[in-house]
């Protein structure tokens, strides 16, 4: 803080006089962390201790401190903001919930961010916590709280923050359809972000300021939109989708994407990036100029000792479960969203073929898993408990149902319905399979489904395996809810995942043809 204000008051100085003056700042920024405060794999996974030293793996909270330490001590002016989803994904969440992520955020000095899908998932109750531990405002501007009493009093739609002697105004985003991707209760309402975005925009113009950075965890193409059909936005950092933009291999897009005069920026995932947007603004506020590039953070920036000291504190109580080796893998096992939100993908096939197995037994024929809540890749070798956990780290339990076949049909057109946008609620299955075609209107994009290798019948009675969080209607599958002789409460899907695995090691991934798309 105090480098910031010398550094602010140095500006000034050297400003002094201008009738007017451009200012330059700096947005740093991260999204989808999910827990992952040690090092990830190319994988996106556990990061073995000798591949880290090997120099293989990348991000963890210790090289952040270090790269953006270095990133602020080269900006004339800089803010660190966040595009949400620091919550959920590994074990350090499970057991800490947000305490070990309001920690180190205000370590490393966060100024803002906005509510992400996963920081409801405990409810308002830890949100209000993890609120009440960190240092910075905590956005949501397309929500109404004024019926949840542990966020009515907090949770702010906008703020605003000074830097270098200008006021810049922070406006948050959350998904609209965060009631069916969490659990925020029935207290909170969501509403349109294009609505939202404009009516803080508005109220802050009205206060004077001129300079605006929404922090949105809504995906790409919704940033996007919120850009197209607002007026007074500069700058949109971005998260949800998981995003890459730059001249990488990879990226979707350009860094930043310029819809309309704004300037849209996202850094992909887990820490494996820190954003870094250089941005020029005249004195009526209006961007002149704006570049700059996700920095990878690989084994060239340092890890801070201090910090990997810490977590290696915070981590003792884990290491037993995690470190426990439960089964070989003869190959990678892809549980990468691009795969399993799109099509089959091996992970997907493992999961539902470990749910099925389970409850065989039971009369059960078929398995709806949802691809989002697969969460990550295992690598090839050994395969242990933090990798399975940190492939399903909702603490999901089994949950199997009836429904007829009409409802199996109604459900694989909901999983495929938003398949353009990677939504998580695209199907992997086992027991079935099924044909899609994208380029159909959502709602008739299904056909060829059969069950036990026979075609479905719409009329007949199944008997089916899901997660409980799908079977009572997240991910958009509100057809299970009503589902006849329900039972949610069967064991953790990990552990049916890592028991399967054991059975079958070394386990060699693969893929069927189980879900097919049309022309294939």
């Amino acid at each position: 803080m105090i480098a910031r204000i010398l550094t602010s008051t140095c500006a000034l100085a050297l400003t002094a006089g201008s009738a007017a003056a451009d200012f330059n700042l700096t947005v740093l920024h991260t999204n989808d962390f999910h827990a992952r405060f040690e090092p990830i794999s190319a994988f996106d996974s556990t990061c073995a201790p000798e591949d880290n030293e090997a120099g293989d793996c990348f991000g963890g909270t210790a090289r952040l401190i270090t790269a953006i330490e270095d990133a602020r001590a080269r900006a004339e002016n800089s803010i660190l903001v966040d595009g949400g989803d620091q919550f959920q994904g590994t074990l350090f969440y499970t057991y800490y919930k947000g305490e070990m992520a309001a920690e180190f955020m205000n370590q490393l000095g966060y100024d803002a961010m906005t509510v992400g899908n996963h920081e409801f998932d405990d409810g308002p109750e830890v949100l209000r916590g993890f609120m009440d531990a960190v240092d910075f405002p905590v956005l949501m501007s397309n929500a109404d709280v004024s019926g949840e009493d542990l966020l009515s009093d907090v949770l702010m739609k906008s703020t605003t923050v000074e830097i270098g002697g200008e006021t810049i105004g922070l406006i948050g985003l959350t998904p609209q359809d965060t009631d069916e991707l969490a659990s925020p209760g029935p207290n909170v309402i969501f509403t349109d972000p294009s609505d939202a975005v404009q009516g803080e925009v508005d109220r802050l113009a009205d206060e004077g300021v001129n300079k605006i950075i929404v922090l949105s965890h809504s995906g790409y193409g919704v940033d996007q939109t919120v850009a197209e059909n607002t007026t007074g936005v500069d700058v949109i950092v971005g998260g949800h989708s998981n995003t890459l933009l730059g001249d990488m291999e990879g990226a979707e897009g350009p860094y930043p994407t310029e819809v309309n005069g704004v300037q849209i920026v996202s850094a992909y995932a887990y820490g494996k990036f820190l954003g870094e947007l250089n941005v020029t603004f005249d004195d009526d506020g209006n961007v002149i100029e704006a570049s700059g590039a996700p920095l990878i953070m690989d084994a060239a920036v340092e890890e801070d000792q201090a910090v990997l000291d810490r977590i290696t504190e915070l981590a003792q109580p884990l290491d037993e479960i995690r470190n426990e080796v439960v089964a070989e893998s003869s190959d990678v096992i892809d549980g990468s969203r691009e795969t399993c939100r799109a099509g089959e993908c091996s992970m997907g096939n493992l999961v539902a073929d470990a749910m099925l197995d389970r409850v065989a037994d039971q009369g059960v024929q078929l398995a709806i898993n949802n691809g989002g809540g697969l969460r990550s890749s295992i690598d090839a070798g050994e395969v242990t408990m933090g990798e399975v956990l940190t492939v399903l780290p909702f603490q999901n339990t089994l949950s199997t149902f009836e429904v007829d076949g009409a409802t199996i049909v109604e459900a694989l057109e909901n999983g495929v319905s938003q398949i353009e946008e990677g939504a998580g609620r695209f199907p992997q299955v086992a027991g079935m399979s099924f044909t899609f075609d994208a380029s159909a209107e959502p709602g008739s994009r299904v056909s060829d489904v059969m069950v036990g290798g026979e075609p479905i019948d719409p009329e007949a009675t199944y008997l089916a395996v899901s997660n409980n969080y799908v079977r009572n209607g997240g991910d958009g599958y509100s057809m299970f809810v009503d589902a006849a002789n329900a039972y949610d409460f069967g064991p953790d899907l990990a552990d049916v995942t890592a028991e399967y695995l054991a059975e079958n090691s070394p386990y060699e991934p693969y893929t069927d043809g189980r879900i097919t798309a049309a022309g294939e």
